[in-house]
């Protein structure tokens, strides 16, 4: 009798304990752009049950989305869409420490952008100013790795971009670049003792291409934002799917939500970011579990924990 009474009280507790709830973010507006804001407690991300955790390995927050796309704006989106955490490189440095300010540090992976603004993305290789601000905006142990950077055929041997890549190998920062397959086969012999991630796993390389580079250098890391091909019209494409089999704790997912340079002229990438994210987890679930789960994030969770500090 009593066991069955205390039993009764147990059940009577918990059905009137306060159910737990995921805060919702309240926008505000966002902070002049010449405001420093002061960085706040690292929250916990907030997992979305029933999604498969996302690291978004591509990650952009430049001057022109900070009034469209808060911070509070974007907590939102990525506590809705199940993104655990990502890479961020901005244009120029400050959006990215805007952004970790209030999503903390858990979410918002800095890395070192040579670009103050969007020009500079096609100017920076011959640029010598770039070398003294990004010298000037560097947070030594804060930024992890040093891109997303463009980097066509015959720029490896730059002065600026040699002089930046000495300074990023230095400071033990991995490196991010966008180059295609021609540019990277000339620029890894050059950074044998660095770990890079390939963004956009070349733009128009092929998955044979990719592969060649895979097995060629052990410290290559692919991420595959913008990569259409990976699953045109959302159905996985084999020979991507047989690359990813065959390297399975390579590749990252990611979206790239730059603004201004190329074809982006404003926020079109942050206004389709709810799509971006559903297109991948469609072809993601066409993938085996385990592999799928490291693609979403393993991968680059282990790539992070494998960095030197």
């Amino acid at each position: 009798m009593a066991r069955g009474l205390l039993a009764a009280l147990v059940f009577l507790l918990s059905a009137c304990a306060p159910a737990a709830s995921t805060p919702t973010a309240t926008p505000t507006p966002s902070p002049s752009p010449t405001a420093s804001p002061t960085p706040s407690a690292s929250p916990t991300p907030s997992p979305t049950p029933g999604l498969l955790p996302i690291f978004d390995a591509h990650l952009h927050y430049s001057r022109e989305s900070w009034t469209a796309y808060p911070p509070e704006k974007i907590a939102a989106m990525f506590d809705q869409l199940g993104i655990e955490s990502g890479l961020v490189s901005s244009a120029p440095d400050e959006g990215t420490f805007r952004l970790r300010a209030v999503l903390g540090e858990a979410r918002v992976i800095p890395m070192l952008s040579p670009y103050r603004n969007g020009t500079d993305v096609f100017s920076w290789a011959r640029d010598g100013s770039i070398v003294p601000y990004v010298e000037s905006i560097y947070r030594q142990g804060t930024h992890r790795g040093f891109g997303e950077f463009h980097l066509n055929a015959g720029q490896s041997g730059l002065p600026v971009v040699r002089t930046l890549l000495a300074f990023a190998q230095r400071e033990n920062l991995f490196l991010q670049p966008h180059a295609d397959a021609r540019a990277m086969a000339e620029l890894l012999p050059l950074v044998t003792d660095q770990t890079v991630l390939w963004a956009h796993a070349g733009v128009t390389a092929t998955p044979d291409q990719v592969e060649a580079l895979l097995a060629k250098w052990p410290k290559l890391w692919v991420e595959l934002s913008l990569r259409d091909d990976v699953a045109p019209g959302g159905k996985l494409d084999a020979r991507w799917g047989a690359l990813f089999a065959k390297y399975p704790d390579k590749f990252m997912v990611g979206t790239d939500t730059w603004t201004v340079g190329g074809t982006y002229t404003g926020n079109e990438r942050w206004d389709a970011y709810p799509d971006l994210v559903r297109g991948i987890r469609t072809w993601l679930a066409q993938l085996p579990t385990e592999l799928a789960a490291n693609i979403a994030h393993r991968n680059a969770e282990r790539f992070l924990a494998q960095l030197p500090r």
